[in-house]
């Protein structure tokens, strides 16, 4: 049974999606351990709560440095026994050294098909508002794993989403997690934690 820690920095639409796909079966041999938040008010740890999950919110106001805020989210990720850690709409930049400590173990979901808008200061409604300033057709989400780069690790699944002529950013930011986002990042987690996906040279591999 995979051991997922889930990191989150808001609502945890994405955390549902992945609680619910445990539920019905859609995701089989993982469970969510443990639930961070770097904001003490994410409602995301109120649902891991429910869920009789251990929830914790790990601030960087807490801690005098940076790099020992580092410190304790990486000790409370180990002390967990993790074994995949999940960016649910984490707004924290994830350090090389946790990084290092979970190579290829790391996932995060992004609202774009990357390499579209995507990188610094593309989060939340900026990268909607970027697809519709630029006037793209089509838009959709990427679960990629976690490198020392922004958006910049190896892609493990893709869905677009088709954009339409009245979207405004919030519509769309609707749009792309009901129809991609919350089908692709639970996805992807079944997949790892059947042993269905492999890396190589920053090309992912899923297996039948």
């Amino acid at each position: 049974m995979l051991k997922v820690a889930v990191l989150v920095s808001g609502g945890g639409t994405n955390l549902q999606a992945i609680l619910d796909a445990v539920d019905s079966g859609k995701i089989t041999n993982a469970q969510v351990s443990l639930v961070v938040s770097n904001n003490p008010n994410a409602y995301a740890l109120t649902r891991a709560k429910n869920h009789g999950i251990e929830a914790v919110c790990i601030s960087p106001k807490e801690f005098e440095s940076r790099e020992k805020f580092h410190e304790a989210l990486l000790k409370k990720l180990q002390e967990s026994g993790a074994e995949l850690i999940v960016l649910a709409g984490y707004l924290v930049a994830i350090p090389p050294m946790i990084v290092e400590a979970f190579p290829n173990k790391i996932i995060n979901i992004h609202p774009s098909l990357i390499p579209s808008f995507c990188g610094v200061g593309y989060y939340g409604l900026h990268v909607h508002e970027a697809a519709l300033k630029r006037g793209v057709k089509v838009t959709g989400a990427t679960v990629h794993f976690v490198d020392t780069g922004t958006d910049t690790g190896p892609i493990i699944l893709q869905k677009a989403v088709k954009i339409e002529p009245d979207d405004t950013p919030e519509s769309l930011q609707r749009s792309v997690m009901e129809k991609a986002e919350w089908k692709i990042l639970p996805k992807a987690i079944n997949l790892i934690a059947n042993g269905k996906v492999s890396v190589d040279d920053h090309i992912v591999t899923i297996s039948d």
